[in-house]
């Protein structure tokens, strides 16, 4: 009390000014707390006003204090709380080889043993917030992937691996890991999982391959599952996704090497071989000339005889493409299996022809028959010949039961002769391999779309009389309007090409149009086939129609007719349906999806289990199945041309709004047609499916 007299007495000096300094500072205690005040200025007004106060209590004292010590707070904020470092776990599962040769074994005991000294593998976690003071993401602590080198020798197809980052408090959310891999080999990174977060776990889908700093300097990123568009994507992960974006696309120049994970687009240059001759050189399919999709680009050289030819490279070395989407080993399996069958089947005719008992080829149905019942029986004496061949050739005779022979077709197994039939042909022009070309036909007869000064009137030979009679009692018109009269058009796909593929030896074919009625039991009967070829001169006789028959010798031209039919049906299944729409168009959009969307995209999250493998399938095809003497120009009446009538069937009919239902079968059955489709139950049974399956 007498300490707070004596400083509320004490003197002061007075400036001129209308403020003055009090020297003095001021104290008081409260629960063994001592609070200070600092020199303030204060208003001559309020100088007169202590002074008056001279002989105020003590409390009064406290209050001018405590307002001094409230006032100076709210100028100085207090001080944050500084930042506490834990630790998390990380739980890291890489997927084994199931074989590995000589040389890979050697090379992952030797990364296990360097593993030991430092060469690691090392991880880092990167937040989704910035540091304020860098504005650069805020990074853990790198760790290191433990017990390498005791798991070296572990024979499980997935071995698990632990790290520990530090981080602090003030760490945020990770969004990112990158990892870099000090070792001599590549390894498969499947996922990583981070534990000890108080918000729960958190997954980081890798799925990909991790190759050496020494060949790919750098670190590789990997963004948690937590989708973001770009507009959302968190500060701390925006550059890291424009960086990952621009590492996949590459610059456009050099040779890609295997390892490489670059998405990059070229043209079908690299067909042909005409280093070999004129016979292998094939057009340039891509660009303005021959429009065509692109594919992924390699960054080979050019051949030696052609500069805008890129150079090949033959089985058995590999083919480019971005080492992620290269097969696994039980998908590699699987596809080489599959592919050695073909291949030998391929080659059933050359081989029965050089290696048979029976010195001579397919020359009757009975020869056909014999594929599926007996195999390939080799010729005596060849055996010895045989077991100096590698050991899957070797095993040839063994297999003639297994690998040449013919699995028999179901139908055929029922009934040996059901593919003669005209209603077996009308129920495999929906339920066989290509349905997709069949559509109601809207005016008879058909008109050709070609140029009818390259080609010739674009009438069709199809008259009424030819038809008339086979159609319940119907006439043409009211076949029309009650949609019962369908088509199978190949007319205008294969006309231009066909004086060329007439030309080339053992092939000969006709550009074909098949009638067909709606029966009231609801089969496709076929009741006309157009057989056309090239037009020549006025007076020419290029189109021919063959109906159902009425005796032997019209019977034997009919089933010659509906062969000429399948054998285009066939062609454009494999060129343009399967290889074209399913393979070749989507080469871009999958190319396009990697360059532009990051692996956070909700749409590439979605696109991505679909996309897998295609390149790698697209790859092999052009290395050994559409190029040129490959197994489509081997086994396609088209030859040499099939590629090129695959260009022009995408310039004259790939549209992309119109490949996917509903569009599809409104194009090919009309607006009218495919509402009552809808009513139907089949139609109502079909789509619940197609609901079912896409789902």
């Amino acid at each position: 009390m007498a300490v707070a007299k004596e400083m509320m007495g004490c003197s002061s000096f007075v400036s001129s000014s209308k403020v003055f300094l009090n020297s003095t500072y001021g104290f008081q205690q409260k629960q063994n707390r001592f609070l200070f005040v600092k020199p303030v200025w204060v208003p001559m007004e309020q100088k007169r006003r202590v002074h008056l106060r001279k002989a105020a209590k003590v409390p009064v004292v406290a209050a001018i204090s405590e307002d001094l010590i409230k006032a100076k707070a709210k100028a100085v904020p207090a001080q944050k709380e500084k930042a506490v470092e834990f630790k998390v776990t990380a739980t890291i599962t890489i997927r084994n080889k199931n074989k590995e040769d000589f040389k890979e074994t050697l090379v992952k005991h030797f990364d296990a043993f360097t593993d030991m000294i430092g060469r690691n593998v090392v991880l880092e976690l990167i937040s989704t917030e910035e540091d304020p003071k860098t504005m650069a993401p805020k990074r853990s602590k790198e760790a290191v992937l433990k017990d390498w080198s005791k798991k070296a020798n572990v024979k499980a197809e997935k071995v698990y691996y632990t790290a520990e980052f530090t981080v602090d408090s003030n760490f945020g959310v990770p969004g990112a890991i990158t990892v870099t891999n000090k070792h001599q080999k590549e390894f498969f990174l499947e996922s990583i999982t981070i534990e000890d977060f108080a918000y729960g776990p958190l997954h980081f889908p890798c799925n990909s391959w991790v190759q050496s700093n020494k060949h790919h300097p750098g670190k590789r990123i990997f963004f948690t599952n937590q989708p973001y568009l770009p507009d959302q994507t968190p500060k701390g992960l925006r550059a890291l996704r424009e960086k990952e974006l621009d590492d996949l696309r590459g610059n456009g120049k050099g040779v890609r090497k295997l390892s490489d994970r670059v998405y990059d687009f070229d043209v079908y240059n690299d067909l042909g071989n005409p280093d070999k001759g004129i016979d292998y050189a094939r057009p340039m399919l891509g660009g303005e000339k021959v429009p065509y999709p692109r594919r992924c680009r390699t960054g080979r050289g050019p051949s030696e005889t052609d500069m805008e030819a890129e150079s090949r490279v033959e089985k058995p070395l590999p083919i480019y493409v971005p080492r992620d989407e290269q097969f696994e080993e039980s998908k590699q399996n699987a596809f080489s299996a599959g592919r050695l069958r073909a291949v030998l089947h391929n080659l059933l005719p050359q081989l029965k022809a050089s290696i048979s008992t029976h010195n001579r080829d397919l020359n009757s149905f009975s020869d056909i028959d014999g594929l599926y019942k007996e195999g390939l029986l080799l010729k005596l004496g060849f055996h010895e010949t045989v077991k100096k061949l590698p050991k899957m050739v070797s095993k040839l005779q063994e297999s003639s039961e297994g690998l040449l022979k013919y699995e028999t077709p179901k139908v055929v197994s029922k009934d040996k002769f059901a593919w003669l039939r005209d209603d077996e042909f009308g129920r495999q022009a929906l339920a066989g391999v290509n349905p997709v070309n069949i559509e109601r036909l809207a005016s008879f007869p058909p008109v050709s779309k070609l140029d009818p000064e390259i080609y010739g009137p674009q009438e069709s030979a199809l008259k009424e009389e030819h038809i008339a009679g086979q159609l319940n009692g119907m006439t043409i018109q009211q076949a029309l309007d009650e949609n019962k009269l369908f088509m199978v058009d190949y007319h205008d796909i294969y006309l231009p090409f066909l004086d060329r593929i007439n030309a080339l030896d053992g092939r000969k074919s006709y550009a074909t149009r098949t009638i067909f009625f709606l029966t009231p039991s609801g089969t496709l009967k076929p009741v006309a086939i157009e057989l056309s070829l090239p037009h020549t001169s006025p007076n020419s006789r290029s189109k021919r129609v063959v109906t159902p028959p009425v005796d032997a010798t019209t019977n034997w031209i009919w089933q010659l007719a509906k062969a000429h039919v399948c054998s285009n049906d066939a062609g454009v299944h494999q060129l343009v349906n399967h290889w074209l729409r399913t393979h070749a168009c989507m080469e871009p959009f999958i190319l396009a999806a990697h360059r532009q969307l990051s692996a956070m995209h909700p749409i590439f999250k979605l696109l991505d289990p679909h996309m897998r493998y295609t390149l790698e399938i697209n790859a092999l095809a052009r290395q050994s199945l559409i190029s040129a003497d490959g197994v489509i120009e081997n086994c396609f009446t088209p030859g040499r041309y099939c590629m090129e009538m695959s260009a022009a069937a995408y310039r004259s009919h790939w549209r992309f709004d119109k490949e996917g239902l509903p569009a599809d079968l409104i194009r090919r059955i009309s607006i009218e047609a495919y509402g009552q489709f809808l009513l139907s139950s089949h139609g109502s049974y079909v789509l619940l499916q197609l609901t079912n399956e896409n789902l």
